[in-house]
């Protein structure tokens, strides 16, 4: 059986991910807005319609997770740094998952790119 408040913190998390307000989200997902409302606060809990309609238009939540909270959201691909013998060993580095709104502007080019390091120091690399 789904926890509905944890399902609801899952919820949560999808429409900050994608920065939906619960209207935004229940016109996207095409529900009624009164049913995000019923399941964020409690009141009612989610139909399998419901949940299979978050999981068609958001093909990056996992079934599994959206339920049962086990997994990854966002999903995480872990990209591994080639190591050299001189150079200091290379942390592993997180890829996020950039959401579809922004992919379609992909075709810009990069002008700049900033590393900020713990230390409080940073690297700007330019094109």
């Amino acid at each position: 059986m789904v926890n509905s408040e944890d399902f609801t913190k899952r919820i949560e998390k999808i429409m900050g991910f994608y920065e939906l307000s619960a209207t935004s989200f229940a016109d996207k997902i095409q529900v009624g807005r009164s049913s995000i409302s019923h399941i964020i606060s409690g009141r009612n809990k989610p139909s399998l319609d419901f949940v299979m309609k978050i999981v068609q238009t958001f093909p990056e939540v996992e079934l599994y997770w959206l339920l049962n909270g086990k997994g990854n959201f966002p999903p995480v691909e872990e990209q591994k740094i080639s190591k050299n013998e001189n150079a200091p060993s290379a942390p592993i580095l997180e890829e996020k998952v950039i959401p579809k709104k922004i992919k379609s502007q992909q075709h810009k080019e990069i002008e700049k790119v900033i590393v900020f390091y713990t230390d409080g120091t940073f690297d700007a690399y330019h094109s």
